[in-house]
């Protein structure tokens, strides 16, 4: 079972003002801080971690790790995207059911400013 998992970011000022409008639609929020280094972010515990890499490139859209978090509902996954792409990401894929994977897949992709793949996902019944 995975504990937890972390992406890298140019900027962590900028990444901590993105995640943290995007995560609270999840329900998670910043737990623990490492100063001009690390944030981590969860329910619980720190889960999701941010992690300073300055001298890194963005991550091309053909490429990087794709990282998918669960919803309790289709809203928190609206919620999710409608905030992400406020907050400065795009849109990998608009909220909707996703009948490929299964008949009550219920997701939405983004891509945050450092082109990292998040995803954000429930299971509920088709209307």
């Amino acid at each position: 079972m995975i504990d937890h998992v972390s992406v890298s970011v140019r900027d962590l000022g900028a990444a901590e003002r993105f995640y943290t409008v995007l995560l609270g639609t999840l329900g998670m929020a910043k737990l623990r801080e490492w100063p001009d280094a690390a944030i981590g972010y969860g329910k619980k515990y720190p889960e999701f971690w941010i992690n300073r890499r300055s001298g890194m490139a963005r991550v091309p859209d053909d490429s990087g790790v794709h990282i998918a978090l669960r919803a309790r509902e289709k809203a928190a996954v609206d919620a999710f995207h409608a905030a992400a792409l406020a907050a400065g990401g795009t849109s990998d894929g608009v909220p909707g059911f996703r009948a490929q994977y299964h008949e009550s897949y219920y997701a939405a992709f983004i891509r945050d400013p450092d082109g990292n793949h998040i995803e954000a996902v429930t299971f509920t019944k088709k209307l």
